[in-house]
């Protein structure tokens, strides 16, 4: 009896492939509520590029989020107010032109889908009816409610990846949180019990080029390619 290719094991969606869910909640679930909080510590959380920020509200109540640049112990952080302190929770509608903002929410009340990795940040660049365009960090603009809510400032932990890994047992523990499958080689290089180009030849030995209804064990490669190469001139 053979075994599942990798393709066939990562496709299957079980947990052996999935990122892991965070240890903390740092989503935004306040829905219209009124609240002042304090940063009262920071979290190097293993599971996420950048710190979280643990918030004490008014109401003794407290919750992560993800922490900006800047921010510091003290500060205070208010959701659904308008007031503009970095780290603070408001609607689209209420921010103005230009102000770079991160944990954005795709839908009103879904506590933030956009902009969350370290050094990111987007920026409002019009109000548009009961529309906000915003210019997301690769340059492209997405059309989002008016309801929907940001926090304002930067993502703190800018220039990580700038630092050298120097090693492959520091990759090995970047990796580990997030669930990620690592190392990964090339399909040339397995054997042919792995991957449909394995073999000691080391090249494919077949067409790259992949119908879309092939089976899992097949669809690697270049997948419905309508042209590979260079274009005859």
């Amino acid at each position: 009896m053979g075994k599942k290719l990798r393709q066939q094991r990562r496709g299957k969606g079980s947990i052996s492939y999935t990122k892991l869910p965070g240890t903390f909640d740092i989503s935004v679930s306040y829905d219209n509520k009124e609240l002042t909080g304090e940063v009262v510590e920071f979290i190097n959380h293993t599971g996420h590029t950048a710190p979280l920020m643990h918030i004490v509200y008014e109401d003794m109540s407290d919750s992560y989020m993800i922490a900006p640049e800047g921010v510091r112990i003290g500060d205070r952080v208010h959701i659904n107010k308008n007031m503009f302190t970095i780290g603070s929770i408001m609607k689209l509608s209420a921010i103005p032109e230009g102000t770079p903002v991160y944990n954005i929410e795709s839908k009103p009340g879904d506590g933030g889908k956009f902009i969350r990795s370290a050094g990111a940040s987007g920026y409002i660049s019009a109000h548009l009816g009961k529309e906000t365009v915003i210019q997301m960090p690769s340059k492209q603009s997405i059309n989002l409610s008016n309801e929907c809510r940001a926090q304002l400032g930067v993502v703190a932990g800018g220039g990580m990846i700038d630092q050298p890994i120097v090693k492959a047992g520091k990759s090995h523990y970047m990796m580990h949180p997030l669930n990620r499958t690592w190392p990964t080689i090339r399909g040339v290089k397995s054997n042919p019990v792995d991957h449909p180009f394995g073999g000691k030849q080391h090249h494919k030995g077949k067409s790259s080029m992949t119908s879309r209804n092939a089976p899992p064990g097949r669809k690697v490669g270049h997948i419905a390619a309508s042209r590979v190469g260079r274009k005859k001139r």
